[in-house]
């Protein structure tokens, strides 16, 4: 909600230079982080520069009228709707720390590299991430516990992990997007009043048809590997199976998660949850990874198991086989692995409320819906809106609810049936929140995936293609849904 002035307090509308400013200094700021430090200018720079343009915004706020404590409300309330974010990323480094000390992701990456074959290995990326999401409703979910073990199977494979990460991504959203149990999902039909299984219908049309765009090109990219994975996988295989025992009671975990996921148990109880369980069946299952990992003589077996799985849960868990490729798939992990992270989030999100609790982005929306004269200027602006919202107030939630909020009056008076905005808000603000290094989903995927965003981005096929077909959907008038007429008397 907007920050209303008191009636006492002479406040000034934002101008046209006040809106577009803090903007053009986001993007000489991201810029020039990308330029100096390339890949490497989200663990640092970019966080920097998010926090001087939140600064920058807030002094044309002051320049305005509005007192400091109300920027400092607002600054306030852009933490606590993160509040849910935070906890799920300190759940899932807990989670792949644990995870991997337990065998949990080991066992999964040795059974899938023994069936998943290079030349159709990101066809079954995303295949597989697409009926996890759908089944739990979750990306994030999904992201961090399928897609870190395939990521990890492409490592052994020899197969790239940044094309794995966007089939990965690909098929996530894909589910979260088509599940009724997904939050987004079931706000975008809130948001324009419309029964869930109306807008997942309705997102069907787009949907499905960018998957499986995606699909064929992830099939076309993996036609085009060539190499044998031979004695060197066999050899990677055997000292899996000999650090930890490889059995399917690795995967209950995996197990106990879905279950809380179908029960619909908030996803950082539930991925905390599955932690703490891994952590513990890792103490019956591998001892001896927990006794490796520890490596404290002096402490006795239950103390060594319980400083294990806490060492697990916060700093994530080390692994020295002298395998360069297993080491760096197992030692990863711990809640402060994403301490970076909540930089990021915390950042982008003061920037974005700021922008629009005091009509900044509304001031440079608003001429844009004015000049939509068309159905299709209308969703090219709505479109634009979307992902141009994720770029500045870099969260997927802002994206999707603030057009939604802006456009449903317009798409009303026009005769256009509400589904086809909550349709459009979701392909244009909700999976192209992943494809910003700095927007809270991007940040989160590279995480904990290990793969930067700016390497994922080309291969994430299914949220390019999502907000494109969304749009020439609007231009030719294909499924575009609109009010009938009514009946003369």
């Amino acid at each position: 909600m907007s920050y209303q002035p008191p009636l006492d307090r002479t406040i000034r509308e934002p101008s046209y230079f006040d809106a577009i400013a803090p903007m053009v200094l986001l993007i000489v700021l991201i810029g020039g982080a990308v330029y100096l430090f390339g890949v490497d200018a989200i663990g640092g720079p970019a966080p920097v520069a998010l926090i001087l343009c939140s600064m920058f915004a807030s002094l044309i706020i002051l320049k305005n009228g509005h007192p400091w404590e109300e920027i400092a409300a607002s600054g306030g309330r852009a933490i606590s709707s993160i509040v849910s974010a935070i906890f799920i990323l300190l759940a899932v480094g807990a989670l792949i720390g644990a995870w991997n000390m337990s065998g949990t992701i080991p066992t999964m990456v040795y059974y899938g590299i023994q069936v998943l074959q290079p030349s159709w290995f990101y066809m079954a990326t995303a295949l597989v991430c697409s009926m996890v999401a759908l089944s739990i409703g979750s990306s994030w979910t999904t992201v961090g516990t399928i897609g870190v073990g395939l990521v990890g199977i492409a490592t052994l494979l020899g197969v790239s992990p940044a094309v794995t990460a966007g089939a990965a991504i690909s098929g996530a959203y894909l589910g979260d997007k088509l599940s009724p149990l997904s939050e987004t999902s079931i706000l975008s039909a809130q948001l324009v009043g419309v029964d869930i299984y109306t807008h997942l219908r309705t997102q069907v049309w787009t949907s499905v048809p960018a998957f499986l765009i995606a699909l064929i090109a992830f099939g076309i990219l993996g036609g085009q590997v060539n190499i044998t994975t031979g004695i060197e996988t066999a050899t990677e295989l055997n000292e899996l199976n000999q650090l930890f025992w490889i059995t399917p009671l690795n995967l209950l975990p995996l197990a106990f998660l879905v279950f809380l996921s179908i029960c619909k148990v908030p996803a950082s109880l539930a991925i905390m949850s599955a932690a703490l369980v891994g952590g513990m069946l890792g103490a019956i299952l591998q001892p001896q990874a927990i006794l490796r990992f520890v490596n404290d003589p002096n402490l006795g077996v239950p103390l060594t198991y319980i400083k294990g799985i806490w060492m697990a849960l916060a700093n994530g868990y080390q692994e020295n086989s002298g395998i360069a490729d297993i080491d760096r798939l197992l030692s990863r992990g711990g809640m402060d692995s994403m301490l970076l992270t909540m930089w990021i989030i915390i950042g982008a999100v003061t920037f974005g409320t700021l922008m629009e609790e005091f009509g900044l982005l509304t001031k440079l929306i608003n001429p844009m819906l004015l000049r939509a004269k068309t159905t299709g200027l209308l969703f090219a602006t709505a479109v634009a809106t979307a992902i141009g919202l994720n770029i500045i107030a870099a969260d997927q939630y802002i994206a999707l609810v603030l057009p939604a909020r802006m456009f449903r009056i317009e798409f009303q008076k026009r005769g256009l049936m509400p589904q086809n905005l909550s349709r459009l808000a979701a392909d244009a603000g909700t999976v192209t929140s992943a494809l910003v290094p700095w927007n809270s989903c991007g940040a989160f995927m590279a995480a904990t995936l290990g793969v930067p965003t700016l390497l994922y981005l080309p291969y994430a096929i299914f949220n390019i293609a999502s907000p494109i077909l969304s749009l020439m959907y609007g231009i030719t008038g294909f499924k575009v849904k609109r009010v009938p007429p009514v009946p003369q008397i």
